[in-house]
């Protein structure tokens, strides 16, 4: 879709940064305008990440005007504000396709272009990365130089803090910029938080810092406030806060720095949804959007009435800690994705958002289960893998009654391959004395969060997918589940299904054109043995169906199971492919690693046409 030369005059003709390094400096201030228009327009179409990236516009101006990228490297931490970066490094007429099934991908991917140098969804490797590549830099001896864009947000991750303390050690060239707008998708939290907020009024009070005019003017005025900057403190040269949406003043400032070598952070103040008032008013519900309606866009970006199993949990948690004052629910920054917006609301002294540090969450919650309280973990699939050793160390072998809400498990979607809950089951499956759980419907997760958090022997997890609920359910009671005990669904003939989690639908059609038993495994760990021998004896095949990779995952414990008890016994385990599985809405990735209904028959019916 090529950009219309008459709506974006300068925007046109910027193929890449070295076209934009050709402009003079007096229409960089319009390019800005146009950007900032060209991605509103590009996102309303498309859907996706926006309030982030209006955030960041000057600033990727100006790191692409001042620096020569791609031969300088230049990092985006997280990536949810790199939609201006990639507008500006040859992808701006593919916009209309991010997020989209064999579109661009959501965040920078190295694979995408050579500007993207880290593939990255999660947040805070920002800053590890660029200080290899300082050192690898000063090896090549090519003045080679490394600049880092990490967010307030993604500073408070306890893989940020090891990098800025080796960082301050070892006095590399490196440029960190801590892009400041006091959001992360949700407010921040957290100590780092509010020194910043303290620096940050401190300079606002002197109405910023004035574009330089002498350098030792701009030495003279960071220097007065570093004696009591915590950066300082750990080896950094600090600068600023400045005015992060001035793009002159960024660049004489990013030109000052480049001269200068040595550890540096540049502090500036953005504003996330910066030049479109609906999302400066709101970042939080314009972080990631559905396509909307730009002349009427308060009416069109309404939340979706569509509620979710993440909203499920929230109205059993609020239910559940009306009972018990012990109950303490723990986020790692995720409060509105996880559906606990009015648990924190109703229940404040029980909630704690330990911003992004997934480790701390997890350890935190030992402590506390330690101390006689009874902790809940609310935390994505892919970034529970962020605390493995954790759980490990500090939960399981304590054996800790933790409940660990495991949320977007199986097919995320959009958000591509860093996203995609596929690997919870198999890491978590081997751990000792662990229990998981694996609701098919909305009414086994409500039933399945309260058997588990009522559950005083030890960890337990309920892992469930990112998808909106079938029908509407009421929670008024809820029933405790006996442990790991299965439930056959259907009844039939040479096949049996074994079911784990809300592929169910899918699997209730295949299991009547095949006239197969079914059966609702419900407990990946501990397996139902009994059930498993019982269909041995009257089947002449088992398959296992999972949205998890079938690496390791719930088909491998049937399999374990099957071969301990010395049985000879034909079993096809179903679920994700040994790849990573790219970016696209759940119906697309189901059709085309083959687990939707039609997909599953067909690997059923070849698979038994060979040994049956």
């Amino acid at each position: 879709m090529k950009t219309n030369s008459i709506f974006y005059p300068i925007l046109s003709k910027i193929n890449n940064p070295k076209d934009l390094r050709s402009l003079s400096e007096k229409k960089l201030s319009k390019l800005c305008l146009e950007i900032r228009r060209f991605l509103l327009h590009s996102v309303s179409k498309s859907s996706g990440h926006l309030a982030s990236g209006l955030g960041v516009i000057e600033l990727t101006v100006a790191l692409h005007y001042v620096y020569n990228t791609p031969f300088d490297h230049l990092i985006w931490d997280t990536g949810h504000q790199s939609y201006p970066h990639k507008i500006l490094t040859g992808r701006r007429d593919k916009m209309h396709t991010i997020r989209k099934k064999d579109g661009l991908h959501p965040f920078p991917w190295r694979e995408e272009s050579e500007y993207d140098i880290l593939s990255v969804g999660h947040s805070s490797t920002s800053i590890s990365v660029g200080l290899g590549l300082s050192i690898a830099a000063k090896k090549e001896g090519k003045n080679r130089k490394t600049i880092c864009v990490i967010g307030d947000g993604a500073m408070t991750s306890g893989i940020a803090f090891e990098a800025i303390n080796h960082v301050g050690f070892i006095k590399e060239d490196l440029l960190i910029i801590l892009n400041d707008n006091k959001m992360s998708i949700s407010n921040n939290t957290g100590a780092l938080h509010e020194t910043l907020l303290g620096e940050t009024k401190y300079y606002q009070s002197k109405k910023f810092n004035q574009v330089l005019e002498k350098e030792e003017k701009f030495v003279s005025n960071s220097l007065k406030r570093r004696s009591r900057n915590f950066f300082r403190s750990l080896g950094l040269n600090y600068f600023g806060p400045i005015e992060g949406n001035d793009v002159y003043h960024l660049i004489r400032t990013i030109e000052y720095l480049k001269k200068r070598r040595g550890p540096k952070l540049l502090h500036i103040i953005t504003k996330k949804g910066n030049g479109y008032l609906p999302a400066e008013k709101d970042p939080i519900l314009w972080h990631c959007v559905p396509q909307f309606n730009l002349k009427n866009a308060n009416k069109s970006i309404k939340r979706n009435k569509k509620k979710m199993f993440s909203d499920l949990f929230g109205k059993w948690l609020c239910r559940e800690a009306s009972t018990d004052p012990k109950l303490i629910a723990i986020t790692p920054a995720m409060k509105e994705g996880s559906g606990m917006k009015n648990f924190c609301k109703f229940y404040p002294n029980q909630f704690f958002d330990v911003a992004i540090s997934e480790q701390h969450a997890v350890t935190f919650a030992a402590g506390l289960a330690i101390g006689g309280y009874h902790p809940i973990v609310s935390i994505y699939s892919t970034f529970l893998q962020r605390a493995y050793d954790q759980i490990i160390h500090d939960v399981a072998i304590q054996n800790l009654p933790i409940l660990f809400a495991v949320d977007r498990s199986g097919i995320v979607g959009e958000d591509g391959p860093t996203h995609q809950g596929s690997f919870d089951l198999t890491y978590l499956r081997c751990i000792p004395k662990i229990v998981i759980m694996s609701p098919s419907n909305e009414e086994e997760l409500i039933n399945m969060l309260h058997t588990g958090f009522h559950y005083r022997k030890g960890p337990v997890v309920v892992r469930y997918p990112k998808c909106y609920q079938k029908k509407f359910l009421k929670i008024q009671s809820f029933s405790k589940m006996k442990i790991g005990e299965a439930v056959i669904k259907r009844s039939g003939k040479k096949i049996a299904i074994l079911n784990f989690g809300t592929l169910i639908e899918e699997a209730k059609i295949v299991s009547n054109r095949l006239d197969a038993t079914l059966v609702d495994m419900r407990f990946v760990k501990p397996l139902d043995e009994k059930m498993i021998l019982k269909l041995v004896q009257n089947h002449q095949v088992l398959i296992t169906l999972e949205e998890n990779s079938t690496f390791g995952g719930a088909g491998s414990g049937v399999n374990e199971c099957v071969l301990k008890n010395k049985i000879f016994m034909p079993i096809l385990n179903i679920g994700f492919p040994d790849n990573f599985i790219k970016q696209g809405n759940r119906r697309e990735i189901y059709e085309e690693i083959g687990l939707n209904s039609k997909g599953i028959e067909n690997t059923i019916q070849n698979y038994c046409n060979k040994i049956i």
